[in-house]
């Protein structure tokens, strides 16, 4: 039986939960003193709520986050629901050009920032961006380069020119009840509450808008067929910027009310304690996270007989991982899920019912509310099960657009309202999909989207090279790895450490080739065109890869 859709906000719906499951608790953390029931978690998040409105951020103002899977990231993720205010994710691998090109590009008038992520200093950033900081008033920032930002709040520290975050209740006392009611009155389910950025398929990352409408109800559609109620405790490794994090994790949960075990950051060693020690009955993830769970040499010490359930996305799931986290892990209803973030993210799921074969191969069937279907991606033509061609979605489920981008947004979405994912795949006559590649040029890395022509576009600033082409190769750990094909000036030399190295410098981790290749020219068409899926082939050569089920072993990490 369907589904119904919710016609509500994301405020709407963890006052729902606060109510109907008030003694649940809604998130418990192992790293840090922070659990919550849904009753004391939706009173937290008021009492946030009311403070922004005090600052003076009023409905449709940008707020941008910067930081891990600290409480006060899932504790903003509602209190800027419920005002109204757009909560713009930041990528926490993204580096100095990056966060300044997003915070530019998204219009944000504030930024939500953690004191540092692995080996990039947050603050160290923040004001080389914004050397004003360093003398301006809090909240009265005028800053040269991104001069719609105005203010900066630290999360865990205290900083000139910033606001911590535990003076934000302060300024609650400046809005009456009666205001605050009001403001969240004016929130409507098909409001924008969410950009988060992918690089998707051309050039810089784009803004993709999110409602409440879409996410509330993809969620729910998740957590449904997950079976979730609000005795099950899923364990969240993935990180909240993401569409996974958001929605197939922490609004599956609220739906359900089920309980969230988040994690600051993941690491198999927290997944496996968090699971065993929290009694957790699901558990997601993408594969490269489960690959590095299965093969911890501590796999065997910890207990996993109480998951059941979770979703295994982000990149393609290879059939063998899936089978020993069902075999290995207890984690028979386990579900793979396909989706973009332009689709909220879920288009198809398997059902926890569904045989294990159609688990591990399938990427389950099409969502309720949900249209999907197969096109020649040339004439735009219907192709019948069993023929492989594009996939194309419609619904509810589909984002309002790209921020500040309507050709990019005309691109994606055609008039009749379907969302152009690039991806090629095939239907069978049972209803169920098998992803089989990708029409466009990305780079999946475990999870996270990597669109060659940025990274190439950077490497053309490196005076040694004359001329870069990026082209995928199969990788058992993160399912796709980037490798580089580049071509010196004339007296230039270079190594593979050194190309590496200058990318790291400047851009997230993720975006590093895993191989750099050094070659005179570039396979041409008559026309002058790169041949890119003929360098694909070479660098499978160069690697030794007999074919697509070889894969590789490597690690920048």
């Amino acid at each position: 039986m369907k589904q119904t859709l919710l016609n509500i906000t994301m405020g709407q719906l963890l006052e729902d939960a606060a109510i109907k499951y008030s003694h649940i608790n809604a998130v418990k953390y192992i790293e840090c003193d922070y659990t919550r029931t849904y009753y004391e978690f939706n009173k937290e998040v008021d009492t946030i709520a009311q403070g922004l409105l005090g600052m003076g951020f009023k409905k449709g103002d940008h707020i941008a986050i910067w930081a891990t899977n600290y409480p006060q990231w899932l504790i903003l993720l509602f209190a800027t629901s419920k005002i109204g205010v757009v909560l713009v994710t930041v990528n926490t691998n993204y580096k100095q050009s990056e966060i300044e090109y997003l915070l530019r590009q998204s219009d944000s008038k504030a930024l939500f920032v953690c004191n540092g992520i692995k080996d990039i200093d947050c603050q160290k950033i923040i004001y080389s961006l914004c050397p004003e900081l360093k003398t301006c008033k809090k909240g009265e920032l005028e800053c040269a380069s991104l001069p719609k930002l105005k203010i900066l709040v630290s999360i865990d520290g205290h900083y000139s020119g910033m606001f911590n975050w535990n003076e934000i209740v302060s300024f609650g006392c400046l809005v009456s009840q009666d205001d605050y009611q009001f403001a969240k009155s004016q929130c409507k389910p098909d409001d924008v509450i969410n950009i988060q950025y992918t690089s998707g398929t051309t050039g810089f990352p784009k803004g993709v808008m999110l409602t409440h409408f879409n996410i509330i109800n993809n969620a729910k559609a998740i957590g449904g067929r997950l079976n979730f109620t609000e005795k099950d405790r899923l364990c969240i490794p993935v990180p909240f910027f993401h569409v996974f994090g958001i929605v197939v994790a922490i609004l599956a949960c609220v739906t359900h009310g089920s309980t969230m075990i988040p994690l600051l950051y993941y690491s198999p060693l927290k997944v496996m304690h968090a699971v065993e020690y929290e009694k957790c009955t699901a558990l997601h993830g993408v594969p490269t996270m489960f690959i590095n769970v299965l093969s911890h040499r501590d796999f065997d010490k910890y207990n996993f007989s109480t998951l059941r359930a979770g979703v295994m996305a982000g990149s393609p799931c290879p059939q063998s991982v899936m089978q020993q986290v069902v075999d290995k892990m207890n984690m028979c209803d386990i579900t793979s899920l396909y989706g973009q973030t332009e689709a909220s993210p879920a288009c198809t799921q398997c059902l926890c019912s569904d045989s294990i074969e159609r688990k591990v191969s399938t990427v389950g069937c099409q969502m309720d509310h949900v249209e999907t279907k197969i096109i020649d991606p040339h004439t735009g033509k219907d192709v019948p099960d069993g023929v492989s061609g594009e996939f194309v979605s419609r619904g509810y489920h589909i984002m309002k657009g790209y921020y500040n981008d309507i050709e990019a947004t005309n691109n994606a979405i055609d008039k009749d309202g379907w969302l152009h994912t690039g991806d090629l795949a095939v239907r069978g006559s049972d209803g169920y999909y098998k992803i089989t590649g990708r029409i466009k040029d990305m780079i999946i890395r475990g999870g996270e989207n990597i669109f060659p022509k940025e990274i190439e576009d950077f490497l053309y600033t490196n005076p040694k090279i004359k001329d870069i082409q990026l082209v995928s190769v199969p990788s058992q750990k993160y399912g796709e790895e980037a490798f580089a094909f580049c071509i010196l000036k004339a007296g230039c030399k270079a190594n593979e450490k050194e190309i590496k190295e200058y990318v790291a410098k400047s851009l997230a981790r993720h975006k590093i080739p895993s191989y750099v290749h050094f070659v005179d020219s570039f396979p041409m068409t008559a026309s002058g065109k790169i041949q890119k899926f003929k360098l694909r082939e070479q660098a499978i050569e160069i690697l030794n890869l007999k074919n697509e089920d070889d894969f590789v072993f490597v690690n920048n990490d």
